[in-house]
């Protein structure tokens, strides 16, 4: 009887490691899609531990304190946390417009959440501050290369101009095929790309103006290369032809 027992238990071993096996590997192929971490461990001692995002341009350093009683982190006591610190290392002169606009763009959502010491006060809270980190460093970074795809190939869908002044993205367009000219000017914030854009018009030329483009911008759906895709939308629904 003791036998059956034993083997009874253990093939609840057996199927609760292999439900737990199952569990991993899903989770790693979730890790995989959403690949986040946009961070690189550059220290960790007794004191602090620092982490670099995106090319080396932000650093996150984090300050120790005692141990926290009752609480474990990677099989040791969890220590308290002091202090997160963010700093900039882009240098504004030399960097692009586009880096500059991602950097504050990182910056904005650093600063709207607050005392980050509160919501990350021991270790155990540190990877998920990590993950929120690296979910808009990713977002920002896409926007950045969306920004670069445009000044490069812009001429391709009548884009004369891409110009970068704080967090406003101005783009001129030009067509004349369309008897067309006007400015879009896009306020960008740190929820790019999950929300409609504000955004106000000049026109310059024909008569392309805030109703044309409001139309065109609301059948553009948010998401992954939202400026792109406006920016062919645009092209293709505006500047074709005459209107």
């Amino acid at each position: 009887r003791e036998l059956a027992e034993m083997d009874a238990e253990d093939e609840r071993d057996l199927a609760e490691m292999e439900e737990l096996r199952k569990t991993e590997s899903a989770c790693l192929e979730i890790l995989k899609k959403y690949d986040f971490t946009e961070w690189e461990l550059m220290e960790w001692s007794e004191q602090q531990a620092v982490f670099n995002f995106l090319y080396d341009s932000v650093t996150l350093t984090v300050v120790f304190g005692p141990p926290t009683d009752g609480e474990f982190f990677a099989a040791r006591p969890a220590r308290s946390i002091v202090s997160l610190d963010f700093e900039s290392f882009l240098d504004e002169e030399q960097a692009p417009p586009s880096s500059c606009l991602v950097q504050r763009l990182i910056f904005q959502f650093l600063e709207s959440r607050g005392s980050w010491q509160e919501k990350c006060p021991t270790l155990h809270y540190l990877p998920q501050a990590l993950f929120d980190i690296s979910l808009v460093v990713n977002r920002c970074k896409i926007l950045g290369e969306e920004l670069e795809f445009l000044e490069r190939w812009g001429a391709k869908f009548h884009l004369l101009e891409t110009d970068v002044k704080d967090t406003e993205v101005k783009l001129v367009f030009s067509s004349s095929v369309a008897f067309a000219k006007f400015e879009l000017t896009l306020a960008l914030s740190h929820d790019y790309p999950s929300a409609a854009l504000p955004f106000r018009v000049q026109t310059h030329i024909g008569n392309i103006g805030e109703k044309e483009i409001a139309a065109v911008l609301s059948s553009v759906p948010v998401g992954h290369h939202y400026l792109q895709r406006i920016v062919f939308s645009i092209h293709q629904n505006l500047l074709q032809g005459p209107r």
